[in-house]
């Protein structure tokens, strides 16, 4: 594994899943894509690993979403996209094992993706929140069904609307239920593996058959909406070219609420 890095305590029944490409922010290319497929496959036949904590490496960010430097190819026909984040979350792979997310610096975009399919985050007070895709000339979909599952409609919506002139800090993102703890600086990691060993401690039978039903509580309405994105995203968004050029003038200044 080279942009992932898998670690199991086998006392405590936790597995720690690492997203491990510091220098670019941890963002997701093809690479880990596969590898992260590759790793939620094989906990879903590992019985020693009962939870498991999915964290980023580094101080400065979980994950800033797709490597904007990552080429996805995509089929000529407007009815056919492709979306490689779609795969990149423990329950589009099957994995019905609990998984707690813990959060560090940067959160934005496409890592929605992956704190859509955690059952619940613990971040530190570096955590800040937000999505670029609007400043960018982009349809936030996916991203924003995910977290209109995990939050308020006003504040899943502000979010989304703001793009980079708004951060949610880890203190407001507590607030409306997008964060289940926020812990001391630098904490997160231990605080989830804290919560992950507790889960990893009661019989696994009832614990999946609980993050099943949980999941299936919102199946319906994400799949139904789900499927409107892929038309939304190519009815919204710009031409590449000109959304490079919208990134590349990017706003430096924000505010962090």
């Amino acid at each position: 594994m080279n942009t992932v890095r898998l670690a199991v305590d086998e006392d405590t029944g936790v597995a720690v899943v690492t997203l491990d490409r510091p220098e670019r922010l941890n963002a997701v290319d093809l690479e880990m894509v596969r590898e992260l497929g590759e790793v939620w496959r094989r906990l879903r036949f590992d019985d020693l690993v009962r939870a498991v904590v999915l964290t980023g490496s580094g101080e400065r960010a979980f994950c800033t979403g797709i490597d904007r430097d990552a080429v996805v190819p995509q089929p000529s026909s407007p009815y056919m996209q492709d979306d490689p984040l779609l795969g990149v979350g423990p329950k589009a792979n099957g994995l019905w094992k609990p998984v707690v997310a813990a959060v560090r610096g940067m959160a934005c975009g496409g890592a929605f993706y992956l704190l859509g399919e955690s059952e619940f985050v613990v971040a530190d007070p570096t955590a800040v929140f937000f999505d670029p895709h609007t400043a960018y000339g982009m349809v936030s979909a996916y991203e924003s069904v995910l977290m209109a599952q995990r939050m308020p409609y006003g504040e899943a919506a502000r979010m989304m609307l703001m793009g980079t002139a708004e951060r949610i800090s880890a203190r407001r993102a507590h607030e409306v239920g997008l964060v289940s703890e926020v812990t001391e600086e630098g904490g997160a990691l231990a605080g989830a593996v804290r919560c992950a060993a507790v889960i990893a401690g009661y019989p696994p039978e009832g614990v999946q058959g609980t993050v099943r039903a949980l999941w299936a509580a919102k199946e319906a309405a994400r799949a139904q909406a789900f499927a409107q994105a892929p038309h939304l995203i190519a009815l919204g968004n710009l031409p590449a070219g000109r959304q490079a050029e919208l990134f590349a003038g990017r706003r430096r200044e924000f505010r962090v609420r």
